[in-house]
């Protein structure tokens, strides 16, 4: 690759869009154990200068884990042993709200039982959320890819928002799928009302 100017404007022009948005971790490639282990990690350090409390901390880095560990499991791109999906993965922080962003190809013809699947969740009343929780651990099975369903679930649970996400078009048999969760520290404190 040559370094040129029109490339180089580019990345800086990314740059400053990701960082306006509040973004400060953005990774692009492989994911397995080792590099979740990494992101939180540094994410936590990350959490020490914005000099959160220790429950905000706490929440953020299993929501962190949740999702890596679901991009892992679920990526399209798999290699034949599961342990190494591919995809972006992004977090970052406005005010009083973290967020996290990935994307991940998905095959077509996989996207209206994962819309099913979170659509489900997000009509849940937090209740409702603990209940289906139970169920689940209870009556679940183990997929192929060692999932037993509980990880949009616990996502839900642990923000206490609704799961955004988009489908956008890759090619003919496949989609990005794009998924945004928040994590605010109003959410954490009602949580203690």
């Amino acid at each position: 690759m040559e370094l040129d100017a029109e490339f180089m404007g580019s990345v800086i022009s990314m740059y400053d869009v990701l960082t306006n948005n509040g973004i400060s971790l953005v990774y692009i490639g492989k994911f397995n154990h080792q590099v979740t282990k990494m992101f939180t990690g540094l994410y936590e350090q990350e959490m020490e200068t914005f000099d959160e409390d220790k429950k905000m901390k706490k929440r953020v880095y299993h929501i962190l884990v949740e999702i890596l560990q679901n991009m892992q499991k679920h990526s399209n791109q798999m290699s034949e042993n599961f342990l190494l999906g591919s995809g972006l993965f992004m977090v970052g922080k406005i005010e009083d709200t973290y967020y996290i962003i990935t994307a991940n190809k998905i095959e077509k013809r996989n996207i209206p039982e994962l819309v099913q699947a979170i659509e489900q969740v997000n009509a849940c009343t937090k209740d409702e959320l603990r209940i289906l929780h139970k169920k689940q651990l209870k009556d679940g099975k183990i997929t192929k890819k060692g999932g037993a369903g509980l990880g949009l679930i616990e996502i839900a649970r642990k923000t206490g928002e609704k799961i955004e996400y988009m489908f956008l078009p890759y090619n003919n048999t496949d989609n990005y799928f794009v998924l945004k969760v928040e994590i605010s520290s109003k959410s954490i404190s009602e949580e203690d009302e």
